[in-house]
């Protein structure tokens, strides 16, 4: 348990904490939450004031000076790079004359990943209890603050609280995750599916041999300034069609390149030895993130091998138990992505706001349990 002598601060740059006190607090497993990549959205300018993402987090000490608690925080002026919508949350407090912004955030810019957000030490016991209590120290400081609320994105369900955070509104979401039944091969995953996915995926995947197109998985140091440099192209075209506008730096790649790389799995497509399409990957022991990819050739179904099938396969041949491949896509389901709950935590300050918002999540969460029941339908599995 936490002591009373243990204190705590907000900080507006993680700079304020040296990287191995911070990563011996949080762990090396979950690279979303390593030092070097929330270093690299701040030195990068990807995750500062002037994109809209003000570094503020939480940490917590014992009387020995030693961390034993994170949260990554962020007071943010828009709501852009969250993955979890609260815009119809901000145009209703717009008509009724007031700001919706700023507001305090705690996620991962840029990144609808799932994991804790109240990352407590390894060492201390009563988890639980520590993170009602910091839930607790950031509302009271959200109090003192000029922002309408504070949101945990994309958190595991948080079964921890107890009776105290009631305040608290529970939202829930949707994505589409890939589970390893501990296959023994590609071919093995295949031959649960129905005879008609099967064919469907067969043929998806043909396009690598039809098009005379070779796939390199690279790791580690086989990631070179080429691969980031030809990456970076691809980020920018798919951005550029699909958003308007890049949310990552080039020097943020450069970064997690140099100092994250054996946490990233980039898979480089190659046509004639150019490259004409990638994807970035993240690596935990449990889990591969798919996050980025990007194409300068267009290719039918290159996209599905790149982003879906080379994940699946990767997956199978290391022991890995769960693909995550991103916010959104019911198209997934039929390449074996199916849906999974994900879940968020809200605190309003606005009274009259918190119960509007609430019969909100209520109703949303009704839909929402019934749209996974009939998305379960389209399961591409043999049946029973």
């Amino acid at each position: 348990m936490v002591s009373e002598t243990d204190s705590f601060f907000f900080s507006n740059t993680i700079d304020d904490i040296s990287k191995d006190d911070w990563n011996d607090c949080v762990g090396l497993d979950h690279p979303f939450t390593r030092y070097e990549f929330l270093q690299a959205l701040e030195k990068s300018g990807s995750a500062v004031f002037s994109t809209g993402w003000q570094p503020f987090h939480y940490i917590q000490i014992n009387n020995k000076k030693k961390i034993v608690v994170v949260c990554p925080l962020y007071v943010k002026s828009h709501s852009f790079g969250e993955y979890i919508f609260d815009h119809a949350w901000a145009d209703a407090y717009h008509r009724y004359g007031l700001d919706y912004y700023p507001k305090l955030q705690s996620a991962i810019p840029f990144t609808p990943v799932t994991g804790e957000r109240i990352i407590v030490h390894k060492i201390l016991k009563n988890k639980n209890d520590i993170k009602n209590k910091v839930i607790n120290n950031i509302i009271n400081k959200a109090q003192t603050l000029n922002v309408s609320s504070l949101h945990f994105n994309f958190l595991r369900k948080p079964e921890y609280l107890n009776n105290n955070n009631n305040d608290l509104l529970l939202r829930q979401g949707i994505q589409f995750h890939w589970k390893n039944n501990n296959y023994k091969s590609f071919n093995e995953f295949l031959e649960t599916l129905s005879s008609r996915k099967r064919k469907l995926i067969k043929k998806e995947r043909s396009c690598i041999k039809d098009n005379n197109i070779t796939v390199k998985l690279l790791n580690g140091v086989e990631i070179q300034k080429k691969h980031w440099d030809f990456f970076y192209k691809c980020y920018l075209n798919t951005t550029g069609k699909k958003w308007g506008s890049s949310y990552l730096t080039k020097e943020f790649f450069v970064k997690i390149g140099k100092n994250l790389s054996s946490k990233i799995l980039l898979i480089i497509a190659y046509h004639e030895d150019q490259m004409i399409a990638s994807a970035l990957n993240f690596l935990s022991t449990t889990h591969l993130y798919g996050r980025l990819w990007g194409s300068i050739k267009h290719i039918p179904y290159l996209h599905f091998e790149m982003c879906y099938y080379q994940a699946i396969e990767y997956a199978i041949k290391n022991k890995i138990h769960i693909v995550e491949a991103g916010a959104q896509g019911s198209h997934k389901i039929q390449r074996g992505y199916m849906p999974e709950n994900t879940w968020s935590l809200h605190w309003i300050k606005n009274k009259k706001f918190k119960e509007a918002i609430s019969h909100y999540l209520d109703k949303e969460i009704n839909l929402l349990d019934k749209e996974k029941k009939e998305l379960e339908q389209f399961a591409p599995f043999k049946q029973n």
